[in-house]
C-alpha cells in the first residue's frame, strides 16, 4: 500500500519535491518510513521531520490539516469565517512557507485570516487571537525540536491551543480530505506577501498585521512589572546574558529590554535566525548545550544569569551562579518554584496579593509550588500536562470570577504570567527573572541564595525526569504495549518506597493502598501516577507528539545529597516495572 502512495507523490509533487523521492527510490525501509503512516494530528497539533511523505512536514501535509480546519469553520457558519484565523509562525526552515499556505488554502475557502509581516512568538500569537477576536489561531512551529523538524499548533478563540473535543472534529474532517494534492488553494505569492506593510491586504480575505499588534503586547507587559522602581535605580548594572537561540525571542525580548531599562548582553552568535541552529546541537534552552555561548559570554562580562530562549519562545531557560561562582543550569520546576515565589511575595508587599488568588499547575510539575502557594493562603489547581488545560482554567474563571489568576507553570520549562495570553510567554518570563534578579539584589542575595532558603524551609527537592524513545514505525505501538502491562502490575511500592495511590488517567479511578477507589475529575489521559508519601510522586505517560515515554520522579529530603539519592534510586526502580 505505501509503495502505490509513494507512485502517487511520484507523480504529482514538483520536480525538485520529486529529486527528494527519486534519491530514495531503491530503499525499502525509507519509503515505508514516509509512506507508511500519515502523520498524526493530536491536541497539540502535529510535528514531524520536515520533507516529501504522508509521515513527514510539508506543504501537502500542511494543506491537508488546513482544509480539515477550514472545513471545521465552515461547520461553525459565516460569523466563525469573517472572524478567520490568526497565523503566526517562528524561525525554522519553511515555517514562512507553511504560514502562508494555511493562509492560500484558508482563503480558498472564504475564511478571513490575519498573518504577522514576520516570525513571532507563540504568545504573540495567542494575544493576537484574543485581541482581535479571531475564531481560531495556527502557529506553525517545533518549539524546541531538532533542526530536522516542524509543526503546526491549532488554537481555539480564547489563544488556549484547541480543545480536545474540537481537535476531534478538526481530525475527522482531515481524514475525509481525499487527495493531498487537490486541496483548494489561492495563490498569493512569498514575493507578496514580503512586500505587505502593516494592515495591508493580500486579498479579499488575508490581511498582514505588524506593529500595530506588537505595541500593545508589549503595552501589557509594561503593566505586569512589579518593580519598576528598582529596574530603574539597578537596570542598567544588571549582569544578564540574553540568548534567543536563533528564535523569535530577539526582538521581543530585547525590545522590552531596552523600554524598561534593563541593559543584558546579548550573545551575538544567536540572535539572528538560522534555520539550521549552527551553533547548538538542539536548540532547546533546558539543555546546557543551547546556553554554553551563553555562558561563555556571561563568564567574560562577569553576569550572574544567562536567559535562554526556545525558537518560539514560550519556554525560557536560566543559568545561575551556584555557591563555587560557576554557572549551573536551573530545572523548569526549580524556575517556576523561583518566579511564584517572587510574584507572591512582591504582591503581597504591594499589597495586591488577592484573597482569591490561585496558581495552576500541571500534575507533573513540583509540589513544592502547592506548598509555597498554599503557605500564603492561595489555592492551587493541578491540570493535566498541556498548557491548554492551563488555559482553559484561566478563561473560566475570567467569566466566572471565582479565583484570580496569580501564575501558572509546567515543568518542562514554559509559565504565564499575566492574562493576556493563554498560553506559555518565555518574553513575560525573561522580564520578570530579570526584575527578581534585580529585587534579590537590592535585599543582599542571589538566585542561588533564594533558592537554597527556599530548599531550607520546604526542603531540598530533587527531580528526575526522562524520556525513553522507541524508534521506527513501531516505536508507538511498542510504547502503547509498556503502557498497557503497566496497568495490569499490582504496584504496592518501589523498592523500600511505599506506593500510597496509583492514579490512571485513562480510567480516571484512584486506587489507594488501602483498597479503597475514587474518581478523577479531570479529563481522560493516558498517564499512571503513582502517589509516594509527603506528595513525592513518579508520573508516567508518553509523549503527545512522538514515541517517548516519559518518566517524571519528584521528592525530597531535608538533607541535598540524600534527596539526589533518593530519586536516582526511585527512577531505578520506576525503569524496573516497566520492563
Amino acid at each position: 500500500m505505501y509503495n502505490k502512495t509513494y507512485q502517487e507523490w511520484l507523480n504529482n509533487v514538483s520536480a525538485d519535491e520529486k529529486k527528494e523521492l527519486l534519491a530514495i527510490k531503491d530503499n525499502e525501509n525509507e519509503i515505508k518510513e514516509r509512506f507508511a503512516l500519515e502523520l498524526a494530528f493530536g491536541t497539540a497539533g502535529m510535528r514531524g521531520v520536515i520533507g516529501m511523505g504522508t509521515y513527514r512536514m510539508n506543504q501537502y501535509t500542511v494543506k491537508r490539516a488546513t482544509e480539515g480546519l477550514a472545513r471545521y469553520i465552515l461547520e461553525n457558519g459565516k460569523e466563525a469565517m469573517e472572524r478567520g484565523v490568526f497565523i503566526s509562525y517562528d524561525t525554522r526552515l519553511y515555517s514562512m512557507e507553511f504560514a502562508l499556505d494555511v493562509a492560500n488554502v484558508l482563503s480558498a475557502f472564504g475564511i478571513k485570516s490575519y498573518i504577522f509581516d514576520s516570525y513571532r512568538p507563540v504568545p504573540m500569537c495567542s494575544f493576537a487571537i484574543r485581541e482581535l477576536k479571531t475564531f481560531a489561531g495556527v502557529m506553525i512551529t517545533a518549539s524546541h525540536n531538532p533542526k530536522e523538524y516542524n509543526g503546526y499548533k491549532v488554537y481555539g478563540e480564547d489563544g488556549a491551543q484547541m480543545s480536545p473535543d474540537a481537535t476531534a472534529v478538526v481530525v475527522g474532517y482531515i481524514k475525509k480530505v481525499e487527495s493531498y494534492f487537490t486541496v483548494p488553494c489561492d495563490k498569493v505569492t512569498i514575493t507578496e506577501y514580503k512586500k505587505a506593510k502593516d494592515g495591508q491586504k493580500l486579498n479579499a480575505n488575508i490581511t498582514v498585521i505588524g506593529k500595530s499588534i506588537d505595541e500593545k503586547y508589549y503595552k501589557i507587559l509594561e503593566g505586569l512589572m512589579l518593580s519598576k522602581d528598582i529596574i530603574a535605580k539597578r537596570g542598567k548594572d544588571i549582569k544578564l546574558v540574553y540568548t534567543p537561540i536563533h528564535g523569535s525571542g530577539y526582538v521581543p525580548v530585547t525590545t522590552m529590554f531596552s523600554r524598561l531599562g534593563i541593559a543584558a548582553h546579548i550573545v551575538e552568535e544567536q540572535k539572528n535566525p538560522d534555520t539550521a541552529f549552527s551553533t547548538v546541537s538542539m536548540p532547546n534552552p533546558e539543555k546546557a548545550d543551547a546556553l554554553l555561548l551563553g555562558m561563555k559570554l556571561g563568564d567574560k562580562v562577569n553576569a550572574d544569569i544567562v536567559l535562554g530562549t526556545d525558537p518560539d519562545c514560550d519556554r525560557m531557560g536560566v543559568a545561575m551562579r551556584n555557591a563555587e561562582g560557576k554557572f549551573e543550569l536551573l530545572t523548569g520546576n526549580q524556575i517556576g518554584v523561583l518566579m511564584l515565589d517572587y510574584l507572591i511575595t512582591r504582591k503581597e508587599e504591594l499589597g495586591i496579593l488577592p484573597s482569591n488568588g490561585a496558581v495552576i499547575k500541571t500534575i507533573v510539575t513540583s509540589t513544592l509550588a502547592d506548598r509555597i502557594a498554599k503557605k500564603k493562603g492561595m489555592k492551587v489547581f493541578n491540570v493535566l500536562t498541556g498548557f491548554k488545560f492551563i488555559g482553559e482554567l484561566m478563561t473560566e474563571w475570567a467569566k466566572t470570577k471565582e479565583y484570580e489568576y496569580i501564575f501558572g507553570f509546567e515543568e518542562s520549562y514554559g509559565s504565564l504570567v499575566g492574562t493576556h495570553a493563554r498560553d506559555k510567554d518565555a518574553v513575560i518570563s525573561c522580564l520578570i527573572f530579570a526584575e527578581l534578579v534585580l529585587y534579590l539584589e537590592e535585599k543582599g542575595l542571589t538566585v542561588f541564595k533564594r533558592l537554597e532558603q527556599i530548599y531550607q524551609d520546604f526542603g531540598y527537592y530533587t527531580e528526575k525526569n526522562v524520556s525513553i524513545a522507541y524508534k521506527g514505525l513501531k516505536g508507538m505501538d511498542e510504547m502503547k504495549s509498556v503502557m498497557s502491562k503497566l496497568r495490569q502490575k499490582d504496584i504496592k511500592s518501589l523498592g523500600t518506597e511505599k506506593v500510597l495511590k496509583v492514579a490512571d488517567y485513562k480510567t480516571r479511578k484512584i486506587k489507594y493502598a488501602d483498597g479503597s477507589v475514587e474518581d478523577i475529575t479531570l479529563p481522560q489521559s493516558d498517564v499512571v501516577y503513582l502517589g509516594l508519601s509527603n506528595e513525592q510522586f513518579v508520573c508516567i505517560r508518553p509523549s503527545g507528539t512522538e514515541p517517548n515515554l516519559k518518566i517524571y520522579v519528584l521528592v525530597f529530603e531535608s538533607d541535598k545529597a540524600q534527596s539526589i539519592r533518593k530519586a536516582e534510586y526511585i527512577l531505578a526502580e520506576t525503569e524496573k516495572i516497566l520492563k
